[in-house]
C-alpha cells in the first residue's frame, strides 16, 4: 500500500502544472484582492475614520475613576485638655493609619475657543479625503493589472505570429528543396531562406523571452508566485470610434478625478487646522463634578476610620495669558501648510488638464493605427498571395517571397500592437477623466 502511495505522489509531482487562462475581469478580481498597495491604503481609510471618532470623543463628557491606598506612618494624636475644667485629654484629630481613595471625575468642555470643533471637523475632511485617496488608489491599481493584462497579452500574440510566420517559412523551404532537386531554383535561393529561418528562429527567442517576462510581470502584478502557469483570454478585439469632445472631458476629469477631491477636502481642513491653531487666544470653559468615596473622608472633622462619600460640581476656567508667541507660531504653520495645500491641489488641476489631452491625443492616434495597420494587413497578405503564387511557378525569385513574408510579418504585428495600444490608451484616457476601470 505504502508503495502504491509513493508512486501516486511521484506521478502526481511528475504531471505538468495545470495552466490557469484568465480574462481581464477575472485578472482585476485576484489583482485586487492580492493587492499590498490597496491594503496599505485600507488601513490608512481605517486610520482616518478612527481619528474622527477620536477628535469627536473630546466633545463629549469625559469619566475617569481613580482609587489608591497609602499607609501612613504614627503621629501622636492631636489632643485637648484644660485644666481643671477638662483634666483628661480629649481626642480631636485621631491618627488613622490606612488611607483609602477612591474618586469619579466628570469633566464636560462648555468653550474651548472653537479647538475641539475645529478638530472634529478637520478629521472629518481628512477622512473624506482618505476615502478618494483610496478611491484613487484603487484605479492605479487597477490601471497596473490591465496594463499587464495586455502587455502579456500582446506578447503572446506576438509570439504566436512569429510561430506561424516560421511554419510559412518551413514550408517554403520544402518546396524550394524539391525545386532545387528538379533544377527549378538554385542552391542560392534555398541558402536565403534558410538565412531568412534562422533570422526568424532569433526574433522567436527573443518573442520567448519576452513572452517570459511579460507573464512574470502580470503574475506580479496580480499576487500570483512568478512562475504560476497563467495564460491569458480574451474575446475578439475590436475597436471603436468615439468623438470624444475635450472640454467636455476636462470637464468630466475636473469633476469626478479622485485626487482633486481628496486635495481639496485637505485644504478644508487646513481651514479647521487654523481654527484649532488660533484656540489658545480664548479662554477654556469647562465643567466639572467629583465624587468621592474615602476612607478617611478629609471632609469630616474630627475624621472618622470609616467610608464616606461627598461630591462637588463646578465650572472652570483656564486662559493662556502669555505663551511666549507659541500660539501665534502655531497659527503661522497652520496657514502655511493651507497655502501648501492649495498650491498642491491648483498644481493637480494642471498636471490632470495636461494628462487628459495627452491621453485624448493618444486615444485618436491608437484608432488611427489600427485602421492604417489593418489595411496594411490585408495589402500585405495579398502581396504574399500574388508573390507565393509567382514563386511557385517560379515567376518571382525566392527575395521576392522573402520580402514578401517579411512585409506580412511587420504588417500582423503592427496590427497586433496597434489593438493592445488602443485598448491601453482607451483604459488611461477613462482614468485620466475619472472613471472606475475595474
Amino acid at each position: 500500500m505504502k508503495k502504491i502511495i509513493i508512486l501516486f505522489l511521484i506521478a502526481a509531482a511528475c504531471l505538468p502544472a495545470q495552466v490557469q487562462k484568465l480574462t481581464l475581469k477575472e485578472s482585476l478580481e485576484i489583482g485586487m484582492k492580492n493587492s499590498k498597495e490597496l491594503k496599505i491604503s485600507h488601513a490608512k481609510l481605517l486610520s482616518a475614520s478612527a481619528q474622527v471618532t477620536a477628535a469627536n470623543s473630546f466633545l463629549l463628557p469625559q469619566l475617569n475613576f481613580s482609587a489608591g491606598y497609602m499607609r501612613l506612618s504614627n503621629i501622636p494624636a492631636f489632643t485637648l485638655s484644660i485644666p481643671p475644667f477638662i483634666p483628661k485629654p480629649i481626642t480631636i484629630f485621631p491618627v488613622i493609619l490606612d488611607d483609602w481613595t477612591m474618586k469619579l471625575s466628570l469633566q464636560q468642555p462648555l468653550f474651548t475657543g472653537f479647538k475641539l470643533t475645529s478638530i472634529s471637523g478637520a478629521a472629518k475632511y481628512n477622512y473624506d479625503a482618505a476615502k478618494y485617496d483610496f478611491n484613487n488608489d484603487e484605479n492605479s491599481e487597477a490601471l497596473k493589472i490591465q496594463s499587464a493584462f495586455w502587455n502579456y497579452y500582446k506578447a503572446q500574440q506576438n509570439d504566436k505570429v512569429l510561430d506561424e510566420n516560421l511554419q510559412q517559412i518551413n514550408q517554403h523551404l520544402e518546396d524550394t528543396k524539391n525545386f532545387e532537386a528538379n533544377g527549378l531554383a538554385t542552391k542560392n535561393d534555398l541558402l536565403k531562406l534558410e538565412v531568412q529561418y534562422s533570422s526568424t528562429k532569433l526574433q522567436k527567442i527573443e518573442a520567448d523571452n519576452n513572452l517570459d517576462i511579460a507573464r512574470m510581470t502580470f503574475n506580479q502584478a496580480i499576487g500570483l508566485p512568478l512562475d504560476a502557469k497563467t495564460e491569458i483570454e480574451t474575446g475578439e478585439l475590436a475597436t471603436e470610434k468615439i468623438n470624444y469632445n475635450p472640454k467636455d472631458l476636462l470637464s468630466q476629469a475636473n469633476n469626478n478625478r479622485s485626487e482633486l477631491k481628496s486635495l481639496q477636502y485637505r485644504v478644508e481642513a487646513s481651514n479647521k487646522n487654523i481654527t484649532a491653531a488660533q484656540a489658545a487666544w480664548y479662554p477654556s470653559v469647562y465643567l466639572i463634578g467629583d465624587y468621592y468615596y474615602n476612607k478617611p473622608n478629609q471632609r469630616y472633622v474630627p475624621p472618622v476610620n470609616e467610608f464616606k462619600d461627598t461630591w462637588d460640581v463646578g465650572v472652570q476656567l483656564s486662559w493662556s495669558l502669555w505663551n511666549w508667541g507659541y500660539t501665534a507660531s502655531q497659527t503661522t504653520i497652520a496657514e502655511q501648510n493651507k497655502i501648501q495645500a492649495e498650491t498642491s491641489l491648483s498644481e493637480m488641476k494642471d498636471a490632470v488638464n495636461i494628462e487628459v489631452y495627452q491621453n485624448y491625443l493618444t486615444f485618436k492616434r491608437a484608432y488611427d493605427k489600427v485602421n492604417v495597420s489593418q489595411l496594411g494587413v490585408k495589402q500585405a497578405e495579398e502581396n504574399y498571395r500574388i508573390i507565393k503564387e509567382k514563386y511557385n511557378t517560379q515567376v518571382a525569385s525566392s527575395t521576392d517571397l522573402i520580402d514578401a513574408e517579411t512585409t506580412l510579418l511587420a504588417a500582423k504585428t503592427s496590427y497586433v500592437n496597434s489593438l493592445i495600444d488602443y485598448e491601453l490608451a482607451k483604459v488611461r484616457l477613462d482614468k485620466s477623466i475619472g472613471k472606475k476601470i475595474y
